[in-house]
């Protein structure tokens, strides 16, 4: 972002009301997706909850997502399947996805067993809430189609109908379910408010908004903004896929608690590679309240049951899911885990309870990337309430070599002290700089303290 456009944004940003109570720090938390895709069922649900409450909630992780069509029925075992819905000659859809009088979804309960009888989500979410920690549903953008077909009521209107709200020319490019909505119809606003009010009854504190951001739907961003301010309850508000465009930043902060910067990230070293400049398109927008997102961390065993390649544990090197987590970390990109927990090995739970290195994403202030040349980059950020500097020395290069800080050009003078956060040891005092030998694709995460 040119300093220009920062300048405007801070200026925008200061009229703007964004609540510090909700996402006030990046969240941290698991998501089904990138372990299940469309095909998790409850019971593995409740086993990631379990382990995030055992071993993960004392370092600050706390949300618990169910992730992509948890309305369509994938049997016990199956994969990601085909998501698309076929239209019969009477205009209905199969498989019909379950789905309320008033033209809104619920869970599956060949999926979730404890949602049947018209429970929706509240049994799971209050197994969430009672190991400490919160719960989250994906959704798709807008309204089904099945509910346009079905002329479903809208609740809270006087005879309005899905298909007088809905905009049939609206559509996901990647899945026939739904329909965007028309925000400037009567009833459209109503639409959301009742998936709301819904969703706050089953005890739900974070929605991830699928298809919103890439186009970007100002209107409905606003009518989801809208609609959780209504509902009764804190939820946060995540936007998907990206790339989100730069030129909505005051918007997009504005009216959501973060959004994907990207397309879907995987487990792939060239992926991290864009990530880095996606992130500094980004630079100077997130604060408490609204975050730019990296996506979920491709570390742990992934796609169990789809959605991309073979069932596997991350393909990062080592060093490279060190670099993962250190630039999520010290960018204050959102934590949202992608592999399976219980399956987790020694290596990824001491990736994920690092109390240092996730103190640099939830306390570091104003991420800035120092320098990015000779196949080397430097973040760093500040730690309010001191004079310290997180620092992150990346090798983005294909041969291990030293990198180097300059204290000067951090503001630093003097005897500095540095500290490696992933060792949890003290290095010694250094003047004037500091360099590193880091692996091939490696990095290190370092604090550095003016000594009196």
């Amino acid at each position: 972002m040119k300093l220009s456009n920062v300048i405007v944004f801070v200026a925008c940003l200061l009229s703007i009301k964004v609540s510090a109570q909700v996402a006030a720090t990046p969240p941290m938390g698991w998501n089904s997706y990138n372990c299940y895709g469309s095909a998790v069922h409850e019971d593995e649900v409740k086993a990631n909850t379990d382990y995030m409450a055992q071993y993960l909630k004392p370092h600050g992780w706390e949300y618990i997502v169910v992730d992509f069509l948890w309305s369509y029925d994938n049997p016990p075992g199956s994969n990601i399947g085909n998501p698309f819905q076929l239209r019969l000659q009477d205009g209905s859809y199969l498989p019909w996805l379950t789905m309320d009088k008033w033209g809104r979804l619920t869970p599956q309960p060949t999926k979730f067993p404890s949602a049947f009888g018209g429970n929706g989500f509240k049994p799971l979410a209050d197994y969430v809430h009672a190991k400490g920690l919160k719960f989250g549903i994906h959704v798709m953008r807008g309204i089904p189609r099945q509910a346009v077909w079905a002329k479903s009521p809208v609740k809270g209107t006087n005879g309005i109908t899905a298909d007088m709200v809905a905009d049939t020319n609206s559509k996901c490019p990647w899945m026939n379910h739904m329909y965007g909505l028309d925000m400037k119809k009567p009833g459209a606003q109503e639409y959301l408010n009742s998936l709301l009010e819904l969703y706050a009854s089953w005890g739900v504190d974070f929605i991830k908004v699928d298809d919103l951001s890439r186009p970007y739907s100002t209107a409905e961003v606003e009518g989801y903004n809208k609609a959780i301010a209504q509902c009764g309850r804190p939820v946060v508000l995540s936007l998907s896929p990206g790339e989100t465009p730069v030129a909505q930043a005051v918007h997009v902060a504005k009216n959501a608690n973060m959004w994907r910067m990207a397309d879907d990230f995987w487990d792939n070293w060239k992926e991290i590679l864009h990530m880095f400049d996606y992130a500094k398109s980004w630079e100077g927008v997130g604060g408490p309240g609204h975050w730019p997102d990296c996506d979920m961390i491709q570390i742990g065993k992934l796609s169990k049951r789809g959605p991309v390649g073979e069932e596997r544990y991350s393909r990062f090197t080592e060093d490279e899911q060190y670099t993962h987590m250190t630039f999520w970390s010290i960018y204050r990109s959102p934590l949202m885990l992608g592999g399976n927990l219980p399956e987790n090995r020694e290596l990824e739970l001491k990736l994920f309870t690092n109390d240092e290195v996730l103190a640099a994403n939830q306390k570091g202030e104003n991420p800035r990337q120092l320098y990015k040349k000779d196949d080397a980059m430097v973040w760093y950020s500040h730690i309010p309430g001191s004079k310290d500097i997180y620092v992150g020395l990346f090798n983005i290069g294909d041969k291990n070599k030293s990198i180097a800080i300059d204290f000067a050009t951090i503001g630093l003078k003097g005897k500095i002290k540095v500290r490696d956060l992933w060792k949890k040891q003290d290095l010694g005092q250094f003047k004037n700089n500091y360099q590193q030998n880091i692996n091939l694709h490696g990095a290190a995460l370092l604090r550095l303290s003016p000594t009196k």
